[in-house]
């Protein structure tokens, strides 16, 4: 494998880091950029990253940063458990280009009646269903805070420059699907490394670290590094 081409790429992201990233078209650049390892830990634990304050900023506020309406889907797993997720597909967030997944605040008894009113259920591998919002119920969700959020760069990260910007992770643990996970829990972070599909990287509240490490733990031993 020709070496040259992964440094050619790192190279190539990290400029376009370090320019503060340019707007669409080159035309303005970004004075107040939003980078995925720009994160504030506030005074009760809430992670701030893109401008977004786990537990407290509303999806419509999140509708008006990443300029794109979201897919609104309803989840529920095989346990009965319910999640509303927003997805945005192909977004550019100072100058990056990703896909974002918020999964939201809600209260699993509306939960349940909204998925009674929801539209086209699928079957899903993992047992569990999930159906598209009402309308009647979009509004609802547009005020729910966003709980978790799922951020997928587009352009491949190599550990070299993730360590860069995120520094050492406090722990490596194996991913049974392959990969390793990078765990910041002071940042409440997890990301995922993997060789062969796109880094996925994790933010949730420092109180609820414990809900993304414990699966890990008890599916996979810890990596050496």
């Amino acid at each position: 494998m020709d070496r040259k081409i992964p440094l050619v790429i790192l190279a190539v992201v990290l400029v376009l880091l370090a320019l503060a990233i340019l707007a669409p078209g080159g035309r303005k650049v970004d004075t107040a950029p939003k980078l995925p390892w720009q994160i504030e830990i506030l005074a009760d634990g809430a992670p701030r990253v893109f401008e977004l304050t786990l537990g407290q900023t509303p999806l419509n506020q999140a509708v008006q940063l990443l300029s794109k309406a979201p897919t609104l889907s309803l989840f529920r797993s095989p346990e009965g458990v319910f999640s509303i997720e927003a997805y945005f597909q192909r977004v550019a967030l100072s100058g990056l280009r990703a896909d974002f997944i918020l999964t939201l605040e809600i209260d699993q008894v509306i939960a349940a009646q909204i998925f009674e009113r929801g539209l086209r259920i699928s079957q899903l591998s993992s047992g569990g269903k999930k159906v598209n919002l009402a309308s009647n119920d979009v509004d609802l969700a547009m005020s729910s805070p966003i709980r978790h959020i799922t951020y997928i760069p587009a352009t491949d990260l190599d550990a070299t420059l993730i360590e860069r910007y995120f520094g050492k992770p406090e722990r490596i643990i194996d991913d049974p699907a392959g990969g390793k996970h990078w765990l910041y829990p002071d940042k409440g972070l997890d990301i995922t490394l993997n060789p062969e599909t796109k880094e996925v990287f994790q933010y949730v509240h420092l109180q609820h670290f414990n809900q993304l490490l414990e699966p890990l733990l008890n599916s996979a031993p810890v990596a050496k590094h």
